[in-house]
């Protein structure tokens, strides 16, 4: 076998995935690997975007506007429209899990507040004389 193309289980192995979800995101339309009747292999190209969709998860990017950016690849080289939509788009993720981590910092100070309050009031109480 070429060594330029992976077999399912070979893909799973490398990216920790499972089958299920690779074949998932080929019906998202995220990955294209070459079919041989039942058996699916998959390109440089498609370990690329694999990679990028992985990636793109962990930020929290909608698998829609990840198949957008994806799709906007120009095999070419004139990348420059994806790379300055990837830009925008990581800009506006970056702004929105900074908003998400400062409204959790400001849950987790409250919190801590209402445990030391709720201690406060534990210490407050005498035990009944024995």
């Amino acid at each position: 076998m070429d060594t330029e193309l992976m077999t399912i289980r070979q893909m799973c192995d490398v990216f920790d995935v499972t089958p299920r979800t690779l074949r998932f995101y080929e019906a998202k339309e995220l990955l294209m690997p070459i079919r041989q009747g039942q058996k699916r292999l998959y390109t440089r190209r498609d370990r690329g975007r694999l990679k990028l969709i992985l990636r793109g998860k962990r930020f929290g990017f909608a698998l829609e506007e990840m198949r957008q950016l994806l799709n906007m690849y120009d095999r070419g080289g004139q990348n420059a429209d994806q790379l300055k939509s990837t830009i925008a788009a990581a800009h506006e993720r970056l702004a929105q899990m900074e908003r998400q981590r400062d409204e959790l910092t400001e849950a987790i100070d409250e919190l801590r507040a209402q445990l030391g309050q709720g201690a406060d009031l534990l210490a407050a109480f005498k035990p009944a004389a024995e």
